[in-house]
């Protein structure tokens, strides 16, 4: 039995019920040669829709402070007898914090050859993507959708809706299609 049930079918464009936990998805999520976008779990609503999710790393700075060593000692008469010593402290702080986003995704079946070839063409007219355009979600493939929803969407390989919708290869919501 091929052991990339979920791969196949979203390479080939062939309808699955909801990828979840304990299904096709789990099956391909220890070959090491599967894209990151393909072992993201996708989910399909109650609405039909299907949903990525997608872990958003900490982010860590690094924060350099100055700190009281020795207070300054002041005269009686207010003068200042010894001035205040500091030391310099370097410290790593969480500025935020990891978490798990959710957001609407393509259901499998829609990543046809075709589809994935258009979406290269649009990726690689924007400059993200320096590949072939084969119609295969490669791991460059995701590479170039999360460089271009890094700053606008989830920082995911796995294609948002939104994005699709930016990049003009999936319609328009009724909202968007308003607010023209």
């Amino acid at each position: 039995m091929n052991p990339r049930p979920f791969a196949l079918a979203a390479l080939l464009g062939l309808p699955l019920s909801a990828c979840g936990p304990g299904d096709a998805a789990d099956a391909i999520t220890a070959d090491p040669g599967i894209p990151d976008f393909m072992t993201a779990e996708i989910e399909t609503g109650n609405d039909g829709r299907c949903y990525g999710r997608d872990i958003t790393p900490a982010v860590i700075e690094t924060v350099t402070a100055y700190e009281v060593e020795t207070p300054a000692v002041i005269g009686p008469d207010g003068s200042v007898l010894t001035p205040a010593s500091y030391r310099t402290v370097t410290r790593q702080e969480i500025t935020r914090e990891r978490g798990e986003v959710t957001f609407e995704t393509l259901c499998p079946p829609a990543y046809t050859v075709e589809f994935v070839a258009t979406l290269q063409r649009a990726l690689t007219t924007r400059g993200l993507f320096t590949g072939p355009i084969n119609g295969l979600m490669d791991t460059a493939t995701g590479r170039a959708v999360q460089d271009f929803q890094r700053f606008d969407g989830p920082d995911s390989p796995l294609l948002s809706i939104e994005a699709a919708r930016r990049l003009g290869i999936v319609e328009l919501s009724a909202e968007q299609i308003n607010n023209l």
